[in-house]
């Protein structure tokens, strides 16, 4: 039916972009794996940074992958759902990575900002000093939290499914017998809490860094300091202002997707999923580009 034959269209076409986002953005991120974990089996170890970067490198990649794979089955093979766990493990797996990103992101913008914002602050010293050694509890306690919200996620599906879908009917598939959104309202609600909570810690270490740098920079101007010293400077501060230009752009499109999540074809949603796609990899190339090791790696393989 002209019906189906435009629902057809649609998928496809939603398959096709989404490809030509996910793929680079995975390239990306595994580029940034192998760099690091070729330097952690020369020198037997890492820096802070550089632990938080790999971490953020594995979350990103895979993210991409369940993502693009949740993708094309829900457009092209959307009955390859029916089968009993297979729902359930892509949002689960979809969610716990996507948490992860969320989260070692905002704990990378937390460290740079603690490594190089200049404040007389007591407690800002005393986690200057102490910063290295909490890296680690970080990345586990953020890698903890995302898994036990996945667990949840996979959970909340599962009963959701069983309850609410015949599976000896396909023309049942998409009619459940009470509304599934009191399942999943609570999810929801969590989602928004916990992507709120990352992106206000994002807002504070950016806003903080940027102090920093801007004053940085006019005290240098004013006692006529080296010119190479302040274009790192100005550098630095454009690096932070894109990242936070971008992690905001990411986060109200992310949040106008689980407000119109239950319309499948609004375009919010669509131009929501979009820029959550193209978010890790163009923010990974900037991150690339930002470090003197990888982007000397990157250019000598390109």
């Amino acid at each position: 039916s002209p019906q189906q034959s435009n629902v057809t269209s649609y998928g496809a076409i939603t398959v096709a972009i989404i490809t030509l986002e996910v793929f680079p953005g995975m390239w990306i991120n595994a580029f940034i794996v192998c760099v690091l974990c070729n330097a952690w089996v020369k020198k037997k170890t890492l820096n802070s940074s550089e632990k938080i970067l790999l971490l953020l490198g594995c979350s990103r990649f895979w993210y991409l992958c369940f993502s693009w794979i949740h993708v094309f089955l829900s457009e092209i093979y959307p009955f390859c759902l029916l089968v009993h766990s297979i729902l359930q493990i892509l949002q689960g797996s979809y969610t716990f990575f996507n948490c992860s990103n969320l989260w070692i992101s905002a704990c990378l913008c937390g460290f740079y900002c603690i490594k190089i914002a200049n404040f007389r602050n007591r407690f800002f010293i005393y986690l200057k000093v102490k910063i290295d050694r909490m890296v680690p509890w970080l990345l586990l306690g953020s890698v903890v939290f995302s898994l036990i919200f996945g667990i949840v996620v996979y959970n909340t599906i599962d009963k959701a499914v069983c309850r609410n879908l015949s599976f000896t009917c396909q023309a049942r598939f998409w009619k459940p017998t009470i509304r599934i959104e009191k399942y999943f309202f609570p999810i929801y609600f969590l989602t928004g809490f916990l992507h709120t909570t990352s992106f206000m810690a994002v807002i504070f270490s950016a806003v903080f860094l940027l102090f920093s740098l801007w004053r940085h920079k006019h005290k240098m101007q004013t006692n006529s300091m080296n010119t190479l010293s302040m274009e790192a400077h100005i550098r630095a501060m454009k690096s932070v202002l894109s990242f936070f230009i971008m992690y905001s752009i990411n986060f109200m499109f992310l949040i106008l997707s689980l407000i119109y999540s239950f319309n499948y074809q609004n375009y919010a949603v669509f131009l929501g999923y979009l820029i959550q796609h193209a978010f890790p990899g163009v923010h990974s190339l900037i991150l690339i580009f930002s470090n003197a090791k990888l982007e000397k790696k990157l250019l000598r393989l390109l």
